[in-house]
């Protein structure tokens, strides 16, 4: 029996103190030039909005299921390590630190952001790792199921902001240079 092809989608488990994380899409251009723009996002830093925009939309989601009080949390520092590449695979690690209710920085997301080739004109983003929720009260009372969402919702819009600037070159660029992620 073959084996099920491969679909687009989201997936999340649980861990001991992290949930595993991971969403792919399909670009519809090259591998060589999706690689290209990927690298010029890293290069710029441009990648640093579009993971406050997805950190501050979890958390968002998060107080609207555990109360306020799990909302005393924000990015401190993303950190995107350059391009290693395979023949037809291109990957990046990336780390979220995020600043607790308390202070205390702790690793938010630590994962891979990854294009592999699927056929000549498609290339396959995708963004597989961990999310952790705040330590302390405003994370550790949380249910797993909250937990889960609040991490799928982060990997999510990070990457689907990631393929628009990738899908759309010329709509991530400003004037001066700067992008809009």
């Amino acid at each position: 029996m073959a084996p099920a092809p491969l679909e687009t989608g989201l997936l999340a488990g649980v861990m001991s103190d992290h949930i595993v994380v991971g969403e792919r899409v399909l670009l519809h251009t090259g591998f060589r030039a999706a690689r290209n723009r990927l690298e010029m996002l890293l290069r710029a830093g441009t990648l640093l909005g579009a993971a406050e925009a997805a950190y501050g939309s979890s958390i968002t989601q998060l107080v609207a299921m555990a109360g306020p009080e799990a909302g005393l949390t924000r990015l401190a520092d993303v950190h995107v390590d350059d391009l290693a590449e395979t023949p037809g695979c291109a990957h990046s690690p990336v780390r979220w630190t995020a600043i607790a209710a308390d202070g205390t920085l702790f690793t938010a997301l630590d994962a891979d952001l990854m294009l592999v080739s699927a056929s000549r004109q498609v290339t396959a983003l995708a963004l597989a790792g961990a999310y952790r929720t705040q330590p302390g009260p405003g994370g550790t009372e949380l249910a797993l199921a909250a937990a889960r969402e609040c991490g799928a919702i982060a990997v999510g819009r990070f990457l689907h902001q990631v393929e628009g600037a990738l899908s759309h070159p010329a709509g991530a660029a400003r004037a001066g240079g700067r992008s809009p992620l």
